[in-house]
């Protein structure tokens, strides 16, 4: 698994605000990053600018390898039971091992289900089930233990844990602590403008 990523200099401006500058990070095969800070220091946006989706102020990021995002977003279509949601992402992402997410997160009682009746703690784990199996080795986590409860929370933090022992590296942003496997703990606070 080739995964590669580097941020240097980046700074974050939404709207007339500056909310960050300064900010840098390098993670190879294995690493893990954990980025903390207070809720609207900029740690969703920092992740989106790591993901190519928001252009940074200043600065540059580098990526060697695909990368998935995790946020508050949920994509997967509300109208579809969660077998059909989960399969349509399958089907894009060439997913080849479905069931592995789905008995980890314990999804399998849950497939006939409409994804908009699912519990915020169940629409997570299908986000993350998601992830999962795409396959791709930079995993990109915003907040990924919001709704989960403990069960589950000691149940991703195993996954990610895997994932970085396979070479993959995990990026996490969240203000609440988290197992990862020796992570780089950087504070968004210290960058704030």
């Amino acid at each position: 698994m080739q995964a590669r990523l580097v941020a240097k200099d980046i700074a974050c401006r939404r709207g007339e605000r500056l909310l960050f500058r300064g900010f840098s990070l390098s993670a190879d095969p294995g690493g893990a990053v954990h980025v903390t800070g207070a809720n609207g220091i900029g740690k969703s946006s920092l992740l989106r600018i790591l993901a190519g989706l928001l252009r940074p102020f200043t600065g540059t990021v580098e990526r060697e390898g695909a990368l998935g995002l995790v946020d508050e977003r949920l994509a997967l279509d509300t109208n579809l039971p969660l077998a059909r949601a989960l399969a349509f992402w399958e089907d894009i992402d060439g997913c080849r091992d479905p069931g592995r997410a789905l008995e980890v997160l314990q999804l399998g009682p849950l497939m006939d289900v409409p994804v908009r009746y699912l519990s915020t703690g169940q629409k997570k784990r299908a986000t993350l089930a998601r992830l999962i199996n795409r396959n791709c080795p930079i995993w990109l986590l915003d907040e990924p233990l919001n709704g989960l409860d403990s069960q589950a929370q000691k149940a991703f933090e195993a996954l990610i844990a895997l994932h970085c022992q396979g070479g993959g590296i995990a990026v996490v942003a969240s203000h609440q602590p988290i197992a990862l496997p020796a992570p780089q703990t950087l504070d968004l606070a210290e960058y704030a403008a």
